[in-house]
């Protein structure tokens, strides 16, 4: 369990604020993001994802194909709302927190956060997954985007408060990274509108663990 978020953005202060945020950013894309993440995720399978912010992924989409879930995510704002929803939810660094053992581990538009090393993560995704893992990635910056709102947004939100977050991924070097895992890669592909890539890896959990 991880000590409570130093100076995080004001967008990640609240929930609602957040989910508007995001909303701002994607456009007419915000639900196809989720929505393509979810549709990966098998009916009853029970899932871990590693900052899982307000729950967004789980509430508007998961809950609906009954899977087991637990969140994990270094906010207490977030998780406390989640845990008054009735959802399984715990505030950890998952950098650093033991991951418990699921079908499927994912986790949505935060490896960047992990950028000075995401193999490590990435491996330790893999070891508690039984079945799958699932990585979704901006690779397009929206910090630099000609809309001074979005711009403006995308550069307040790197940071819920644990450590710096100015570099990002490009498709190019999210490519690279996930090449380094050989066939162990089934599927990639981008959400609708591009701005975010899907990785699909085989865990390496054993069955009934």
């Amino acid at each position: 369990m991880s000590s409570r978020p130093r100076n995080p953005s004001l967008i990640y202060r609240s929930p609602l604020v957040y989910r508007l945020t995001m909303a701002v950013l994607y456009g007419r894309y915000y639900r196809a993001r989720t929505r393509s993440v979810a549709a990966l995720v098998p009916p009853g399978a029970s899932v871990l994802e590693l900052c899982c912010g307000p729950g967004t992924l789980y509430l508007g989409y998961l809950r609906a194909k009954h899977v087991r879930y637990r969140g994990l995510d270094l906010n207490p704002a977030f998780v406390r709302r989640l845990r008054g929803l009735g959802v399984d939810a715990e505030v950890a660094d998952v950098s650093t927190a033991p991951l418990p053992r699921a079908d499927v581990v994912l986790m949505q538009a935060s490896l960047y956060h992990f950028i000075a090393d995401p193999r490590a993560l990435i491996d330790r995704m893999r070891d508690a997954a039984r079945q799958t893992v699932i990585v979704s990635e901006p690779v397009r910056n929206l910090a630099t985007s000609q809309r001074p709102l979005v711009a403006w947004l995308a550069a307040r939100s790197a940071s819920p408060g644990d450590r710096q977050h100015a570099d990002r991924f490009t498709e190019a070097s999210l490519d690279a990274l996930m090449a380094s895992y050989g066939d162990a890669v089934r599927d990639r592909r981008l959400i609708p509108g591009g701005r975010d890539k899907i990785y699909v890896l085989r865990g390496s959990a054993e069955a009934g663990s």
